[in-house]
């Protein structure tokens, strides 16, 4: 996709009217060839700019693909859908049945995000082990989400900055680590594509052309939906934005028609293509009848406003108030199951564990040496699409600023809710940061001082980028691109014991640890929540449970054994059928039933009692891991 810019000039070298310039050059200002060709090659461009990015990071954490190192439990539980599914697992029975067996439970997600992953294992099975196969899928697969929210960024950029200001949208993707965080090789569930989409989203708001833009900010918020519902609210407001827009300019009707149409429609598509047969009960926690209705109707009465299209601005507004209102209305009269939170989980479960869930926690409640780095780069967006506004108070880029900077507000205060809004947050303050950057740096390039085309550059660089944190926190250590930027601030450093616990929880997830179980015969092992979904990735055995909030009773399960007396643990397990215990002394989750239940089963294992009903059974020295037969 081309579009014209002003360094769209085929007559290279005149005046834009044949002549040729005095010196047989350019004429003053004209841009040269190579400006030429970044402009209308950019798409190209920015995929070899990607090619490049992922080939360093595949040499960068190669260490981490070898050892099939997945971080986090939902990349475990991604990985183990997948595997499923090409062993011959349904298409729409998403129940994971090595967790909680026999009857295992139903999983929220879709099938959407396995599709890339699958499709690379089979392309890699061609020419290796079914292991490596996994371990080059999981290591590319993270990749590809990058490269959408790359070309969404830049064609934000063009359309907002300058015709040649995507390359340095490029250059913050890459340093705004909490975003990049998501896009790592094995870091294969959904949030990479979920950002993605919103990158395209914010393009297709900032589109000149009303029903393209309108077409790819619906089709780009029914992907989003159909992977999970985090970006909601994301997707609610850019449909206010189109619906606002609309108001204001009643040209923009075609704009909103579209949108519509696609919102509707395309979520009904991956409805019918995607929705797991739990999810089509009406469940409050993914795309279900429940959601699904919701889109549908909204985008057909947004349809039907756009097409009445009245000339009173008054009645436009009516309209759009009054769809809102039938949408929320509705929701709240036939479902309103879904009126409070959307995982439905028990009190106690709420209390006990998600409440306490660190990335579901306000920006305010971390140490500051997580806070501050995630915090500063879309603060700088935010200001800086505001300067960008009002710059383009009397142009047409108003309404794409407009947009931009409401978007990059409401995720600032996003942040205030819950930080794991952090990557969108610093995704969507890309272009407010280089429209600042954009500014800063013209100001002093063209200062008469050369201390300040110098020095001044170089602060306004530091600044409009979020670099200075590294500067101001002292960090421990830089990559190239500077994640991980801040290790700890000297007054907010870790203590002994965190450090402790955190090497703990890395050192009992690892194959080294793990595999050695696989010489036991496959049974059930009960074990800790968050080492269940690696465990069944790393070896033959099953597990009781998983941190998902389907999975609610056997966490409960878990939680109870380990936290009060024996007599009941041994109940429980049995009642599971577990066969083996398995433990990680120090793990995070171990130090929660420790501190919360003095004396309960877990606290006088750690302290070393022994049970009638427990025998150890070995592991390799130094093993990080105890493990027990359960008679």
């Amino acid at each position: 996709m081309r579009e014209a810019s002003s360094v769209d000039n085929e007559m290279v070298g005149g005046d834009g009217q044949g002549n040729k310039a005095p010196d047989g050059g350019r004429a003053a200002g004209e841009p040269g060839r190579l400006q030429i060709e970044l402009d209308r090659q950019w798409i190209r461009f920015v995929l070899v700019a990607w090619a490049a990015v992922a080939a360093w990071y595949v040499w960068q954490r190669w260490g981490a693909i070898r050892w099939l190192a997945l971080g986090d439990t939902d990349d475990n539980m991604r990985l183990m859908q997948v595997r499923a599914w090409l062993n011959g697992q349904g298409w729409y029975d998403l129940r994971q049945y090595r967790l909680n067996p026999p009857q295992g439970f139903d999983i929220h997600w879709s099938r959407i995000v396995d599709l890339p992953i699958a499709g690379l294992i089979l392309f890699f099975r061609l020419f290796t082990s079914n292991a490596w196969a996994e371990r080059l899928a999981c290591g590319i697969a993270p990749l590809l989400p990058l490269a959408v929210a790359m070309l969404g960024i830049a064609a934000t950029a063009r359309r907002l900055i300058a015709a040649l200001a995507w390359p340095v949208a490029l250059a913050f993707i890459l340093i705004a680590p909490t975003t990049m965080l998501m896009f790592m090789p094995e870091r294969i569930d959904h949030h990479g594509w979920q950002l993605a989409m919103l990158s395209l989203t914010v393009a297709g708001l900032c589109d000149t052309r009303g029903p393209r833009g309108g077409a790819l900010v619906g089709i780009a918020s029914a992907i989003s939906l159909g992977i999970g519902l985090e970006m909601l609210p994301y997707c609610l407001m850019a449909g206010a934005i189109i619906a606002l827009r609309w108001v204001w300019d009643r040209a923009e009707a075609a704009r909103l028609q579209v949108y519509g149409l696609m919102l509707a429609g395309a979520n009904a598509a991956g409805f019918a293509a995607f929705a797991s047969n739990a999810n089509q009960l009406p469940r409050c926690d993914a795309l279900t009848p429940v959601w699904l209705s919701v889109v549908v109707v909204a985008g057909a009465l947004l349809f039907a406003a756009a097409r009445a299209n009245p000339q009173s601005r008054a009645a436009r507004l009516g309209l759009a108030v009054a769809a809102g209102a039938i949408v929320a209305a509705g929701f709240a009269l036939f479902f309103p199951q879904c009126l409070g939170r959307p995982e439905q989980v028990s009190p106690e479960l709420a209390r006990t564990w998600l409440d306490n869930v660190k990335e579901a926690k306000p920006i305010y409640k971390h140490p500051f040496r997580v806070g501050f780095p995630i915090a500063v780069l879309p603060a700088i967006g935010l200001l800086g699409a505001i300067l960008a506004t009002w710059r383009a108070r009397r142009t047409p880029a108003l309404v794409g600023w407009a947009a931009v900077a409401l978007f990059t507000a409401f995720a600032c205060a996003m942040l205030l809710w819950q930080v794991r809004a952090g990557p969108a947050a610093q995704l969507l303050a890309v272009p407010g940061a280089v429209a600042l950057t954009w500014v800063l740096v013209a100001f002093t390039l063209g200062h008469h001082s050369v201390f300040v085309r110098v020095f001044g550059t170089v602060g306004a660089v530091l600044i409009a980028t979020g670099s200075f944190v590294g500067l101001v926190m002292k960090p421990l250590s830089i990559n190239l691109f500077g994640h991980q930027l801040v290790n700890y601030l000297p007054p907010d450093r870790p203590s002994a014991y965190t450090r402790r616990v955190n090497r703990a929880t890395g050192r009992c997830m690892t194959q080294p640890a793990l595999r050695p179980l696989n010489h036991y015969p496959a049974q059930t092992v009960f074990t800790f929540t968050d080492l269940g979904p690696r465990l069944i990735v790393l070896t033959h055995h099953s597990a009781i449970a998983g941190p998902y909030h389907r999975n609610g009773d056997a966490i409960l399960d878990v939680q109870h054994a380990f936290s009060r007396s024996s007599e009941n643990a041994h109940a429980i397990m049995r009642r599971h059928g577990a066969t083996m215990l398995m433990v990680c002394p120090d793990m995070a989750e171990s130090t929660i039933y420790r501190a919360r239940n003095p004396g309960g089963f877990y606290d006088q294992l750690a302290h070393g009692k022994k049970f009638s009903w427990l025998t150890p059974l070995p592991l390799p020295a130094g093993s990080p891991l105890r493990l027990f037969r359960i008679d």
